[in-house]
């Protein structure tokens, strides 16, 4: 194999079936579950350099990232056991309905609470207090302070712990062996060192390439606990020469507690050390230090195995996802799709989007729309099954890729009308049911009602269907796109709505005179268009949007031909953009009569013209 010639930042762990690669900027955890189906859940962190300053000093940065690795750690592995096992294969139903109802909380979270207190407890107990408990019996057995070993303050007393906790460690990685889980854990590791070697030694994440490289790997966190060990020996029996002898209170339980306390009190002295040794010899590459490595590449021999191509693909598509995010500030979280709270579950998706700049109300709409429930009743505490979460997390991770929320759902309501829209035509807006509320309000029996830009043909739709109900009247909309006119199509035919589309440019085959005419042209300035919002600008069409230099094009050329096409009397009903309805009404100067309607916001949003 190549030297090294791409030293990474990116490490890792395995976690339940699957591999989690931790970045400057991004962690992510890819696991398989037992349907044989990968899942992956990508979440952003502080990178070190935007930590606080003293957080990265020598030594203190080991113990920042002892902690965050850690709590990070924890966490990907409780969430990879969720995403591990399918809906099918937890608790009985009856079980998690009476926990959900009585608790309002999933089974999962029950499970991820209690695992993460006793994990604490259960490491505290085996590598802290037995250890120390142990030496503490023979020590008296053998004479205490006169004997062999001596007492807490002796250099033989504290080597003694020191070699128990090794021995414990080493007996408690013989005995995980036992687990074929945990063995397959183990090979999990193993791909996730083979991909990481791969990867620095220069060559393609492929499967093949990555079975062809090292299982062991210099900065691996069995070799940091082992690191760990020998610096606590080390430190621990300096600090108990110390203090060992001072500490006398005549109450050996009292005393042992104490001389305990101060050691679990030095931890993050030992963490930031042995953290410091571990980089110092990750960079050294010489067979002077092997002697040094040599103990931690013994442990990994243990903690890690040989992978299957499966295992591999996991580490691969992990550390290809951490290192999208590392170079791309815009590369998507991902969350894994589990049982979850739905106050937990729109809560994320409400952080996302605000970080996104994406409306927050777009989250309520994708959960009442999914989960069939009114966004009022969304305050109500519920659990989410995972096939309805995995359907949740589609559309919101669609939605993160800026794509409009009307788009990813394929249609709309609009003035109590279900309208169909993709990129091929705009998305109706709340704000244009008020051209359609005057246009209404205007029609008498027998009106001739024509739609200029109709588009998906919301609005010749909306005024046809409510007209017909106390009146007879012919509606046509015309558009210049055939793309557009196919989407106003479908929703006439849906809508049973009485339109008859025409392929025009404004009026260019329009023929005969109409009593309402209609009308909700570009009228973007060209310039703004570039900073329109993200939705906006990169996926509804830039012909329903652009109206010229100043934004006004469309209506100076309706104003030039609309005498030709309206009756005497008739009406002409135009929105506009903000501030431009007084220059409208310059440009239709020659009418008998105008008029400014605002929306609920206030804005100047309609211009009614009489002819």
């Amino acid at each position: 194999m190549k030297k090294k010639t791409n030293l990474t930042y990116i490490g890792g762990q395995a976690v339940i079936q699957g591999v989690m690669m931790r970045g400057k900027t991004g962690m992510a955890t890819v696991v398989r579950n037992d349907k044989g189906e990968l899942q992956m859940e990508a979440k952003r962190i502080t990178p070190p350099e935007k930590r606080r300053k003293w957080m990265r000093f020598v030594f203190i940065r080991g113990v920042v990232n002892f902690v965050v690795s850690l709590v990070d750690g924890m966490r990907a592995l409780l969430r990879s056991s969720e995403a591990a096992i399918s809906e099918e294969d937890e608790a009985p139903p009856k079980l998690n309905k009476w926990v959900a109802e009585k608790w309002k909380v999933s089974v999962s979270d029950i499970v991820t609470s209690v695992s993460t207190v006793l994990g604490v407890a259960i490491a505290l107990v085996l590598f802290m207090f037995l250890p120390f408990y142990l030496t503490q019996l023979i020590s008296n057995a053998t004479g205490g302070e006169a004997g062999v070993i001596g007492g807490k303050g002796s250099l033989w007393y504290n080597l003694l712990e020191g070699g128990f906790r090794i021995v414990i460690f080493i007996l408690y990685i013989l005995f995980t062996l036992l687990f074929k889980s945990l063995r397959e854990t183990y090979c999990y590791h193993g791909a996730e060192h083979k991909t990481i070697n791969c990867y620095e030694h220069g060559l393609p994440l492929t499967v093949e390439n990555v079975k062809g490289c090292s299982r062991l790997h210099d900065r691996c966190g069995t070799t940091f606990l082992f690191i760990v060990m020998f610096i606590s020996i080390l430190l621990f029996s300096l600090v108990g020469w110390l203090i060992g002898r001072h500490i006398v209170t005549g109450l050996p339980a009292l005393d042992f507690f104490l001389v305990f306390l101060i050691k679990l009190l030095c931890l993050p002295v030992v963490a930031g050390i042995s953290y410091e040794a571990l980089r110092l010899l990750a960079k050294i590459q010489s067979p002077v230090v092997l002697p040094l490595k040599a103990p931690g590449y013994l442990l990994q021999k243990l903690t890690t195995r040989e992978p299957d191509d499966g295992m591999i693909e996991c580490a691969i598509l992990a550390f290809n996802k951490v290192l999208d995010m590392d170079t791309d500030p815009d590369s998507p979280e991902k969350t894994f799709v589990t049982e979850t709270k739905l106050s937990k579950l729109q809560e994320m998706m409400k952080r996302h989007f605000a970080e996104k700049d994406i409306d927050e109300a777009d989250a309520e709409w994708i959960l009442s729309l999914t989960l069939n429930i009114p966004r009022s009743e969304l305050k109500s505490e519920r659990v989410v099954t995972q096939k309805e979460c995995g359907k949740i997390l589609a559309l919101y991770e669609e939605r993160l890729t800026g794509k409009p929320l009307w788009y990813i759902f394929g249609n709309t309501e609009f003035y109590g009308y279900r309208i169909a829209v993709d990129e091929r035509v705009l998305i109706p807006r709340p704000e244009t049911e008020i051209l359609v509320q005057q246009a209404i309000a205007a029609i008498s029996e027998g009106d001739k009602v024509l739609d200029l830009c109709t588009g998906s043909g919301a609005i010749a739709i909306a005024i046809a269907c409510e007209a017909a109900k106390e009146k007879s009247i012919s509606v046509t909309a015309a558009d210049i796109s055939e793309d557009a006119l196919e989407v106003a199509r479908d929703n006439v035919r849906y809508n049973k709505a009485n339109v008859n589309l025409v392929k025009s440019d404004l009026f260019e085959n329009i023929h005969g005179k109409f009593n309402i005419i209609t009308a909700n042209p570009p009228y973007v300035k060209t310039a703004e268009i570039a900073h329109l919002q993200r939705e906006v600008r990169d996926f509804e069409p830039t012909i329903a949007l652009d109206g010229g230099e100043d934004g006004l094009d469309f209506y100076r050329r309706i104003a030039a031909k609309i005498n030709r096409y309206v009756v005497r009397g008739g009406m002409l009903i135009l929105e506009c953009g903000e501030n431009q309805a007084r220059d409208i009404l310059k440009i239709f100067s020659r009418c008998d009569y105008a008029m400014v309607v605002k929306d609920l916001s206030g804005k100047e949003r309609v211009v009614k013209i009489v002819f």
